[in-house]
C-alpha cells in the first residue's frame, strides 16, 4: 500500500476513534459546559484545582503578593482558583520569550518523494537527541529514513524568512512508536559539527507530574499547518475534557499540525496533538460544514470539526517507561530528564561498601564507590561547581544523582535567563554508601549511649535514646511553634517521650512524615556526635574536590553541615566564592554548636553565602539563618508539597539558580 494511502487510512481511523470518544463523553462535556455557563471558571475536581495551583506556585508562575504565607495557611479551594485565575489572566513578561524558546524546539517534517520534499507534519524535541511526533506521521523506521526534519522554518521579526536547518532522522539509534496512542519517538542525527539538535534549539522537559492543566484553562499549539511556515494558536482555546489517555480542546489547527506540542500557559507540554474531532450524525458518519454526510471526494477542508484531540503526555511517558529496550537506548530515554520518569535504573554492578568494627566510637573504612570529577575543564578552567548531597543516597548511582541536581539547576537557570550547564561540568563527591553502611551498623547493634541501653522494638523507628538527638528534634519542633507543654498525639512510635512529642508535632505541621524526619535527624546526630563518623565522611568528600581556583559549593540537607566542616579543610589554593545551603538545619543551635567552626561563626574563606529554605521543610525549620549567623543572602521558596525537602525543587528557583549562574559567570 502506498505510504500516502496508508497515512490517510490511519488518520481516518484516529479521527473516527476521536469522534467516538467525543460522542460517548457528551454527558461529561455538557456538564462542564453548563458549569462554565453558570460562571464556574474551572469546572474541575478540587484535587485537580489544588494540584494545579500548587504547581503554579512551585514554578513562580503566579505573580501573587503574599502567596507563601497564604499557602502556609492552607486556604480553601477558592484560594487555589484565584491563583489559577491570576495566572490565566495576567501573563508575566517572560510569557513571550519563553514561548519563543519553546517554538524553537518545533520543526517541520518533510518526506522525500520522487525527487521532491513534501511537507508532512510537525515534531518537537523532547531531549537533546530525540523528537516526538505522531505514529501516522512516522509509522515505521523505514519511513522515517525517507524523511527529514527542518528547524527555523519561520518568519523573523522583520518579516524575512529565517535560515532553516535540515537534519535527518536516525531510527537505527532509536525508534519507538505506538499506533493506539499515535506517537513516534525517533532519534535525530547530529549537525555536521557533531552537536545534538537539542544543544542548538533546546528541548522540552516532559513531566509525569500532576497539575499542568485544569478544565477551562487555555492551551497553546505551535506547528506547521499544511506545511506552512511555523504558526501559533495561542490562548483563546480551552481544555474541554480530560480522558484517561486523551485531551479534548477547542483550538484552530489544520492537518499539518499533526505531531505538534500542546502547551499550557507556562509552556509545559501537556499533550501531543494528533487529530481533529469531526462532527458526526447518529450513525457515526462524518458531516460536512453544510450538515451533509461527508464523502471522500469532498476533501478534508469541507469536514465540520467540533473539537481537537491530543494524547496526554503522561500516557506517552508511561508507555515509554514500560518498553523493553537495551541499556544504550534506555540511556537515550533517560536524557529526557528526571521529571519524565525515564531515568536509568540503578547500576547492576555490585558495590563494595565500607566495613566498621569496634565498640563505642566506630572505626570506619571508606566506601570503594568514588565521587565524580568533571570530564573536561569548564567555566574557564578556574571556576568550579561542586554539589554536596545529603542523607539517604546509599546504593544510588552518583552519575544519576549528578544529572538530577543539574536538571534542577538548569530549570532555574533557564527561568533566570542564563545558559545551562552539563552534568559532567560539576564535581560530585559521594559519601552515600559510606553513611548508609554506618547507619546500618548502628541500627543492627544494641549500643550503650550516654550509659543508656538503646531499645529497639519491631515497630520502632530505631532512633538512639540520647540527649543530642532529643535536643535537635525538640528544638526544631519548638521553632515550628510547638508549645513547651505539648502532649503526644500518637502512640507506639518506640521513641523517648520528648522526641516522640516533637516528631508528632513536626509531622502534623509539615509535609514530611514522622519516620522521614526521624531518620534525617538520626543521620545528622550520628555525624555530629561521633568524631570517627565525621572524619570518615569529610575525608571521603575531600577525595573529590578541585585542588585550586574558585569554588561554587552547592549543598543540601545534611550536606550543608558537612560543607561547613569541609570548608575548614579545603586546599589553601581553593577559595569559596559562593556557598549555597538548601534545606539546611544550620539554624539550630544544637547543630551549629557542634560544627568544627565552633558555633555560628561564618568561615572566613566563604566570600558569599546564599541560603534557601521552604517554610514547610522541617529540616530547615531553624531558618532564616540570619537570626543566628548574621548577614547572608536568604531566599525563602515554595516547593512542591510532596517534595518539600527535594534539592531539585530548591535549585529550580530562578533566584537561587541566578546566584549560581552569576558566580560561574554563565552567559545570558
Amino acid at each position: 500500500m502506498p505510504a500516502t494511502e496508508r497515512e490517510r487510512l490511519e488518520k481516518e481511523r484516529h479521527a473516527a476513534a476521536a469522534a467516538e470518544r467525543y460522542r460517548t463523553t457528551s454527558a461529561e462535556r455538557h456538564a462542564v459546559a453548563d458549569q462554565l455557563q453558570a460562571g464556574v471558571r474551572f469546572p474541575d475536581s478540587p484535587e485537580a484545582i489544588a494540584a494545579r495551583a500548587t504547581r503554579l506556585l512551585d514554578r513562580s508562575a503566579a505573580g501573587l503578593s503574599g502567596a507563601s504565607a497564604a499557602a502556609m495557611r492552607e486556604e480553601l479551594p477558592d484560594f487555589h482558583e484565584r491563583i489559577i485565575g491570576i495566572s490565566t489572566e495576567l501573563q508575566p513578561w517572560s510569557f513571550l520569550p519563553r514561548g519563543a524558546r519553546a517554538a524553537a524546539t518545533v520543526a517541520r517534517i518533510s518526506i522525500r518523494h520522487s525527487g521532491r520534499e513534501l511537507p508532512h507534519g510537525t515534531g518537537f524535541l523532547v531531549s537533546p537527541r530525540l523528537l516526538l511526533t505522531n505514529h501516522h506521521v512516522l509509522p515505521d523506521a523505514g519511513f522515517a529514513r525517507r524523511c527529514l526534519v527542518e528547524f527555523n522554518v519561520q518568519v523573523m521579526i522583520d518579516n524575512s524568512v529565517d535560515r532553516s536547518v535540515r537534519l535527518g532522522f536516525d531510527p537505527g539509534t532509536l525508534f519507538i512508536a505506538d499506533e493506539h496512542l499515535d506517537f513516534a519517538l525517533v532519534a535525530v542525527h547530529a549537525t555536521a559539527d557533531g552537536r545534538p539538535a537539542g544543544d542548538i534549539f533546546g528541548w522540552n522537559r516532559l513531566s509525569t507530574d500532576l497539575g499542568k492543566l485544569v478544565l477551562g484553562e487555555p492551551v497553546n499549539i505551535i506547528g506547521h499547518p499544511n506545511g506552512r511556515l511555523k504558526e501559533v494558536a495561542i490562548r483563546n482555546n480551552t481544555l474541554q475534557l480530560r480522558l484517561d489517555h486523551f485531551l479534548h480542546y477547542r483550538t484552530d489547527t489544520e492537518p499539518g499540525n499533526s505531531g505538534s506540542p500542546v502547551f499550557n500557559d507556562q509552556w509545559e507540554v501537556v499533550a501531543l496533538h494528533h487529530s481533529g474531532v469531526p462532527e458526526t450524525d447518529e450513525q457515526g458518519r462524518v458531516l460536512r460544514k453544510d450538515g451533509q454526510v461527508w464523502q471522500v471526494g469532498d476533501g478534508a477542508d469541507s469536514i465540520s470539526y467540533v473539537s481537537n484531540e491530543g494524547i496526554r503526555i503522561s500516557s506517552v511517558l508511561k508507555h515509554l517507561s514500560e518498553v523493553r529496550v537495551d541499556p544504550l537506548r534506555r540511556q537515550l530515554l533517560a536524557e529526557m530528564g528526571p521529571d519524565s520518569g525515564l531515568v536509568q535504573g540503578e547500576s547492576a554492578e555490585p558495590i563494595e561498601s565500607g566495613r566498621m568494627q569496634g565498640s563505642g566510637m566506630m572505626q570506619v573504612v571508606a566506601s570503594t564507590r568514588e565521587g565524580l570529577r568533571p570530564q573536561s575543564a569548564a567555566f574557564s578552567g578556574r571556576r568550579h561547581l561542586l554539589f554536596l548531597h545529603g542523607r539517604s543516597q546509599q546504593g544510588r548511582d552518583p552519575e544519576k544523582l549528578r544529572r538530577e541536581w543539574t536538571a534542577g539547576l538548569n530549570h532555574g537557570l533557564t527561568r533566570a535567563g542564563f545558559s545551562g550547564i552539563r552534568p559532567e561540568d560539576a564535581w560530585f563527591p559521594f559519601y552515600g554508601d559510606l553513611l548508609g553502611e554506618i547507619m546500618e551498623h548502628r541500627s543492627d547493634h544494641t549500643e550503650m549511649v550516654d550509659d543508656t541501653v538503646i531499645e529497639r522494638g519491631p515497630d520502632a523507628f530505631a532512633v538512639e535514646q540520647e540527649a543530642t538527638y532529643e535536643a535537635m528534634i525538640t528544638e526544631a519542633a519548638l521553632k515550628a511553634g510547638m508549645p513547651p507543654d505539648a502532649q503526644p498525639t500518637t502512640e507506639g512510635l518506640g521513641l523517648i517521650r520528648p522526641a516522640h512529642w516533637a516528631l508528632s508535632w513536626l509531622a502534623a505541621k509539615t509535609d514530611l512524615d514522622a519516620l522521614t524526619i526521624a531518620l534525617i535527624f538520626k543521620d545528622l546526630n550520628a555525624y555530629l556526635r561521633d568524631s570517627a563518623v565525621r572524619e570518615a565522611i569529610i575525608d571521603c568528600v575531600l577525595q573529590t574536590v578541585p585542588p585550586s581556583g574558585e569554588l561554587v559549593l552547592v549543598s543540601h540537607s545534611l550536606g550543608t553541615v558537612v560543607a561547613m566542616d569541609v570548608i575548614t579543610k579545603l586546599p589553601k589554593q581553593l577559595d569559596v566564592s559562593l556557598l549555597v545551603t538548601a534545606g539546611s538545619p544550620l539554624g539550630l543551635d544544637s547543630v551549629y554548636n557542634r560544627l568544627l567552626v565552633g558555633g555560628p561563626n561564618r568561615p572566613a574563606r566563604v566570600r558569599k553565602w546564599m541560603n534557601t529554605w521552604y517554610p514547610a521543610d522541617p529540616v530547615a525549620i531553624g531558618c532564616p539563618l540570619t537570626d543566628s549567623w548574621g548577614s547572608l543572602i536568604e531566599y525563602p521558596v515554595i516547593n512542591s508539597r510532596d517534595r518539600a525537602h527535594d534539592i531539585e525543587e530548591y535549585l529550580s528557583d530562578s533566584r537561587v539558580a541566578a546566584g549560581v549562574g552569576r558566580a560561574l559567570q554563565l552567559t545570558k
